[in-house]
């Protein structure tokens, strides 16, 4: 009964508090802006937002690489039918759509607006065919032949880059909410570069959070990241990047290779709703990192390392089923705090007492098919749920 249609990927980190690299925990772009070695973490989930499978891999490792095995992987090992693979920008590479198209795969990713070529700037910025939804919100699309850059391997091993053509449609929508959100963190980045450039060695690129960007004169020490000024220069901030920046704030772009056929299936709203669905991966990691505690890792041996992560994965993959089967009626913290709290103490030889039960509580027993509105259970009622339970 698993929704593989939409198949939404992801990366994250984990950092460790050690000061040397091994094997797997290297160096990298850390999610929380830390300068100890990282572990990465790829996790593939379906459209109810319950896991499919992961991987991990050393901190170092581009996460572009991993897109491509995963999808693979679930191709070979279960019989999905169509995959729509669905990923934020950082997959958008040349060699990713390549292979899936080559693979009979859809995919929907987001393109980064800043980043851009002029060609797809000026088709956002211009006012032509857009459909207005009240004043906050405008939508439209095309169908472009593009060029993409893919890798490809010579008889010798070496490898060398061609362009392909591929014909994508795009899709880009505008969201005053979105529009006031950026203007609002934007303003708290320049305030950051004001500060670094009146004090640049208080910084460093970890704690800069994106200020650099505007900021000229300015060099990072590659090896501790500290900032400091170039020689004979002052720094300054470059408010032309800043205001060309700002005028593309509300703007969101996505590409696929998914047309809308004559019977209207995939309209330019389907295709950004398919899209959002991929906050349901970021939930995840948000819940593995802070309510099933993946982090800190106290372990340091790369067996324990993965015996670590696949046991967070299986409280996730339960957690989301749970959650499933609630029909989303209860959040996870609150499934989470519900289960741990039923717990008995014995009250004579061979019958337990049990101290906590609420509506929650009740609800989850129902679902799952256990008791847990009896005040008092025996030994072998207690070993009947949990036996069930390892079904």
């Amino acid at each position: 009964g698993r929704n593989t249609e939409y198949v939404y990927y992801d990366t994250t980190n984990y950092y460790f508090e050690i000061d040397e690299e091994d094997d797997l925990r290297k160096n990298g772009p850390s999610k929380e802006y830390r300068r100890d070695p990282i572990v990465q973490l790829g996790l593939a989930m379906d459209a109810d937002g319950i896991p499919i499978s992961y991987e991990l891999f050393p901190g170092n490792e581009s996460e572009k690489l991993h897109l491509r095995p995963m999808i693979g992987e679930l191709v070979r090992n279960y019989n999905t039918g169509r995959v729509i693979a669905v990923a934020d920008a950082a997959q958008n590479t040349g060699n990713n759509i390549y292979y899936l198209e080559s693979g009979k795969c859809s995919y929907v990713f987001s393109q980064s607006v800043r980043g851009a070529d002029n060609d797809i700037k000026e088709f956002i910025l211009n006012e032509e065919g857009y459909e207005y939804f009240c004043d906050e919100y405008k939508r439209k699309s095309r169908v472009v032949r593009r060029a993409i850059n893919v890798d490809f391997l010579r008889p010798n091993g070496d490898t060398f880059k061609k362009k392909v053509f591929v014909d994508q449609r795009q899709v880009v929508f505008y969201s005053k909410k979105y529009a006031d959100r950026s203007k609002a963190k934007r303003e708290a980045v320049l305030k950051k570069a004001q500060c670094i450039v009146d004090n640049p060695s208080a910084y460093t690129k970890a704690t800069s959070y994106g200020a650099l960007r505007y900021i000229e004169n300015i060099e990072v020490d590659k090896k501790t990241g500290e900032i400091k000024e170039r020689d004979k220069s002052v720094p300054y901030i470059n408010y032309k990047k800043y205001m060309e920046d700002e005028q593309y704030d509300g703007y969101y772009c996505i590409v696929t290779n998914i047309f809308n056929d004559e019977l209207n299936k995939f309209p330019d709203d389907k295709i950004i709703e398919i899209y959002q669905g991929l906050w349901r991966i970021e939930d995840n990691f948000r819940v593995t990192k802070n309510e099933l505690c993946t982090r800190p890792v106290y372990v340091s041996r790369e067996d324990r390392i993965h015996a670590h992560f696949l046991i967070c994965y299986i409280a996730l993959v339960i957690l989301r089923l749970i959650h499933k089967r609630l029909h989303y009626a209860m959040s996870t913290e609150k499934i989470i705090d519900t289960l741990s709290k039923i717990n008995c103490s014995p009250e004579t030889k061979n019958l337990y007492l049990f101290d906590y039960r609420s509506d929650e509580s009740d609800l989850i027993g129902e679902i799952m098919g256990f008791d847990f509105t009896k005040k008092r259970l025996t030994r072998g009622e207690i070993r009947k749920i949990i036996g069930s339970s390892k079904i």
